[in-house]
C-alpha cells in the first residue's frame, strides 16, 4: 500500500540525510528541498501530503514559506510541521501565528519526528474524510468540506489551526471552553503548546472576521465561547 508523500525542507545534509532516511524506513515517499524558493515551488508543483519545514532557511525565512503555503488556496490545507533550533515560547507561537500546525525542535529523536508525522498525518485524514453539512451561525458559514469560512458572502482566508478553533467554537454557541480545552480540540491532548498560543489565535482570527470578531467572547479567568 502506498504511504503519504512528505516534502523535507532544511539546508542542512545530515539533516536531511537523517530525516530522509526515516521515513523511508517508514515506507514515506520523501522530497527533499534546500531553500525556501524550492519548497514553494516542490509543494506547488508535488502536492505532498505533509511538509517538515526547517525556520532557518537561506532565501526565503521558513516563517515566510510558512505564511506562503498557508495563504494560498492550493496548498493551504497541508499540513505544515516546523523543524527548528528554537524552543522559545515566542518562536514557538509565531510559528504557530502564522499557520504552521506541529513543530519539533533540534535535535530531536527519529521516534518523536515519526510519532509527530503520524499524527499530523491522521488529523488531516480526518478532516479530509469529514463530510458535514455548512457550519451556519449568525452570518458566519463554516464549510469543513472545502475548508472555507464566510462572513455574509465574503470569504475569510484562514490558516489551519484558526479554522480548527473557529469551528469548534461556533459549533457549540454559549458553550465556554478553557484553553486547554481547546488545545486539545484542535490539537490532541499531548500537544505541547502553550496557553498563550491559544490566545495569539484568537486576536488573529478576530482582526480577520472584522465585526464579526465579537462573537468570539472572552470569559475572564475561564477561556472563550462563541455567542449565542
Amino acid at each position: 500500500m502506498a504511504k503519504e508523500r512528505i516534502l523535507v525542507v532544511d539546508d542542512e545534509e545530515d539533516i536531511l540525510e537523517l530525516v530522509e532516511y526515516n521515513l523511508n524506513k517508514e515506507g514515506y515517499t520523501v522530497v527533499c528541498a534546500r531553500s525556501g524558493e524550492e519548497a514553494l515551488q516542490i509543494a506547488n508543483r508535488v502536492q505532498p501530503d505533509l511538509i517538515l519545514l526547517d525556520l532557518m532557511l537561506p532565501g526565503i525565512h521558513g516563517l515566510d514559506v510558512c505564511r506562503e503555503l498557508k495563504t494560498s488556496e492550493r496548498t493551504s490545507s497541508i499540513p505544515v510541521v516546523m523543524i527548528t533550533a528554537k524552543g522559545e515560547d515566542s518562536d514557538i507561537v509565531t510559528g504557530l501565528e502564522v499557520g504552521a500546525d506541529d513543530y519539533l525542535t533540534k535535535p530531536f529523536s527519529p521516534k518523536v519526528l515519526l510519532a509527530r508525522v503520524r499524527a499530523a498525518l491522521r488529523r488531516r485524514k480526518k478532516e479530509d474524510t469529514r463530510k458535514e453539512a455548512p457550519l451556519r451561525v449568525h452570518d458566519l458559514t463554516v464549510d469543513t468540506a472545502r475548508h472555507e469560512v464566510f462572513v455574509g458572502e465574503m470569504r475569510i482566508v484562514l490558516t489551519a489551526t484558526e479554522f480548527r478553533i473557529l469551528h469548534f467554537l461556533a459549533q457549540r454557541p454559549g458553550w465556554v471552553f478553557s484553553r486547554d480545552q481547546i488545545i486539545g480540540a484542535v490539537k490532541g491532548q499531548d500537544y505541547p503548546v502553550t496557553e498563550r498560543s491559544v490566545d495569539v489565535q484568537i486576536v488573529g482570527l478576530r482582526k480577520k472576521l472584522g465585526e464579526a470578531g465579537s462573537l468570539i467572547e472572552t470569559v475572564r479567568g475561564v477561556g472563550y465561547r462563541f455567542r449565542e
